[in-house]
């Protein structure tokens, strides 16, 4: 009998497991039927969910779904309660923000004071609105609105008002429309330059007809030499038709701007030099310093690549002089603070680079590594400090946050549960963040773990910095393809932080970031039969496509990581038509890459790989051996190799 009872009591058990399991899916189920109805728009299907979905861990979605749909006419009072129930969540921000925008459209001048503190991240169109409101109570506030005039990117309708009133108390003048309309123009803003123009006298104003036509054809409008120096709005017309063929022809420009220069003036010659040199220095043309010697007045942007030519011309006065240039921000970087000290030693100034580099080296970044190897040291990770319990990892747990986080990853919302992480570690210490990315890594999330790891500011685990997921599979195909473990794990943390099914903005998927034409072409050549692209996110599957196209760039390219790095994320073409036309060594080459993107990637990539060599017990290549010398390219055998997908 009592064996029975036992035998009825588990049977109970497993069916309480299971229904609750059920309930939990259905629930599940139901919330994303619920995210669909508020995407499409439909009240009454979320309202009939959300009554199914009370007490559910992501409850205050479906909330916050309800705020939004009918926030027009929301009772300010359910908005607040709700602001206060989630401040563990970033929907309590979210849902501020969009509140703050309506108040301020609407001039609900006291609501949006109120709870405008409470604000977290700043927001322009809000900063515009706060502004505003305080020159409602305070006309001198107006100077504060002066530099939002100078933003180059287009900005809300919420500080057009904030302009007027500029003009009408002549707080801009003349000059200070110019230089916007030249920042917008610089951009390629044509039309923001047309708007910004309506403030000039209706006889000042440029011809906005013939602005849109050099946009698309500079080099008619220049060869036609039918300019108008007299007046300012033809000068800057004509200034900008040099800068705009600057952009793809900076010799064609430097030869239009030698012919006309003399008309204009010296602060217009020396910004229009600057922005030939620029571009010229950015398509390493080899006259760019000799433009940059005609330059005046440059931007942190413009200096920057004034030293980047120099370091490929190897004119260590010239990398010296552009980065004491910049303003202390600029020149405070890890980069600019790493090429100051290698100027300064090579000027035989070596007390001053080596007081800059021992700093530097305690940095655990690619410009910490050159500095600790300059200083004759070895690159190693450092001892862990701390490895968190049991008890430390189930208290990050047990937060609300992580708690929706993890809810939102198992139902593959990837952007709301990153959303979630994100603001529940906010104010997190070393030992938290380390709490949370060994969590991370328990649940299987390895970009969380990696990401939260590198928060650390004084206690560091490197093996939760630099995971090695996938590691028998990955050495298999690695093996096959005779390349670098290390750089491959470098490239794909790189990459996609070891998310198997990760898709890209730009179409790429997979753990190493795929391409549809890349992967068809590597399938064909692996003699792949039935290549399907969902089968790109596949694990093995990827990383076969991955190694073996990582090792064709590689063997393109000389067999040179810092080259191939370059390509797999540019394109071989690219990586090629970068190269130096004497040798460079390969941190040059890096610091030299146009696309900022490829730029950092590339960097990213060098130094993880010398920090995966050091995890796996690799004898560790020095950072600047892995990195090598960058010779020039062979025009006739690299020519006939074609930019393969």
């Amino acid at each position: 009998m009592a064996r029975q009872s036992k035998i009825i009591r588990l049977f109970l058990l497993s069916l309480a497991l299971w229904l609750g399991a059920a309930h939990a899916a259905t629930q599940d189920d139901d919330f994303l039927a619920a995210r669909e109805a508020y995407r499409a728009g439909d009240g009454k299907k979320l309202a009939l969910l959300a009554r199914r979905l009370n007490g559910h861990i992501l409850q205050p979605y479906v909330v916050y779904w309800q705020l939004q749909t009918g926030l027009d006419a929301a009772d300010p009072d359910d908005i607040r309660a709700f602001l206060a129930a989630n401040q563990d969540s970033p929907l309590s921000e979210r849902l501020r923000n969009d509140w703050l925008k309506l108040l301020g459209k609407r001039q609900q001048w006291e609501l949006f004071d109120a709870e405008l503190p409470h604000l977290v991240n700043d927001d322009i169109e809000i900063a515009c609105y706060a502004l505003q409101s305080r020159i409602r109570l305070d006309p001198h506030a107006l100077r504060e609105a002066r530099p939002l005039w100078f933003v180059t990117r287009n900005l809300p309708e919420s500080c057009n008002p904030l302009f007027s009133a500029l003009m009408e108390a002549r707080l801009l003048s003349v000059d200070d429309v110019w230089t916007r309309i030249r920042l917008a123009l610089e951009a390629g803003q044509v039309g923001q330059a047309r708007r910004v123009a309506e403030f000039l006298p209706a006889s000042q104003a440029p011809d906005n007809r013939l602005l849109s036509s050099i946009s698309s054809n500079p080099a008619g409008y220049l060869e036609r030499r039918n300019f108008d120096f007299q007046r300012r709005a033809g000068r800057e017309t004509t200034m900008f038709a040099v800068h705009r063929l600057a952009r793809t022809s900076p010799p064609q420009a430097a030869a239009h701007w030698s012919r006309l220069e003399e008309r204009f003036s010296g602060e217009e010659r020396g910004y229009v030099w600057g922005l030939i040199a620029y571009f010229g220095a950015m398509r390493h043309d080899p006259e760019a310093l000799a433009w940059y010697a005609k330059a005046a007045d440059m931007s942190d942007v413009q200096l920057a690549w004034k030293a980047r030519a120099a370091l490929r011309a190897g004119n260590w006065h010239e990398v010296l002089a552009a980065i004491e240039a910049m303003t202390p921000r600029e020149s405070a970087e890890a980069g600019w603070r790493y090429w100051r000290a290698r100027a300064l030693k090579v000027l035989g100034r070596n007390e001053e680079a080596v007081a800059i580099l021992r700093p530097l080296a305690d940095e655990f970044n690619f410009y910490g590594q050159l500095a600790t190897e300059e200083l004759g040291g070895r690159i190693t990770s450092p001892a862990t400090a701390f490895k968190p319990g049991a008890e430390d990892v189930r208290r990050i747990g047990q937060l609300p946050g992580i708690r929706r986080a993890l809810a939102l990853f198992n139902l593959d919302l990837r952007l709301e549960g990153v959303r979630e992480w994100l603001w529940a570690i906010r104010g997190f210490d070393d030992r938290q963040l380390l709490s949370a990315a060994e969590l991370a890594l328990r649940n299987g999330i390895y970009d969380r773990a990696i990401s939260t790891a590198d928060k650390t500011v004084m206690l560091h685990d490197f093996s939760l910095r630099y995971l090695a997921p996938y590691r028998d599979v990955l050495k298999t195909h690695v093996s096959e393809m005779g390349l670098d473990e290390a750089w491959v794990y470098g490239l794909i943390r790189q990459e996609s932080r070891f998310v198997a099914n990760i898709r890209s903005s730009a179409g790429a998927s997979g753990l190493m970031q795929l391409m549809p034409g890349t992967a068809k072409w590597v399938a064909g050549k692996l003699g792949l039969r039935n290549w399907r692209w969902s089968q790109v996110t596949e694990i093995d599957t990827n990383i076969s496509l991955g190694t073996y196209y990582l090792r064709h760039v590689l063997d393109t390219l000389d067999g040179q990581p810092v080259l191939a790095s370059a390509a797999y994320n540019a394109g071989p073409g690219r990586a090629r038509r970068w190269r130096p036309e004497t040798a460079i060594e390969g941190a040059v080459y890096a610091e030299t890459i146009p696309f900022n993107e490829t730029r950092d990637y590339v960097k990213k990539v060098m130094s993880n790989a010398t920090y995966y060599a050091h995890a796996f017990g690799q004898q560790v290549q020095s950072l600047q051996r892995r990195l090598g010398v960058i010779g020039p390219r062979n025009r006739d055998g690299e020519a006939a190799l074609g930019d393969t997908p």
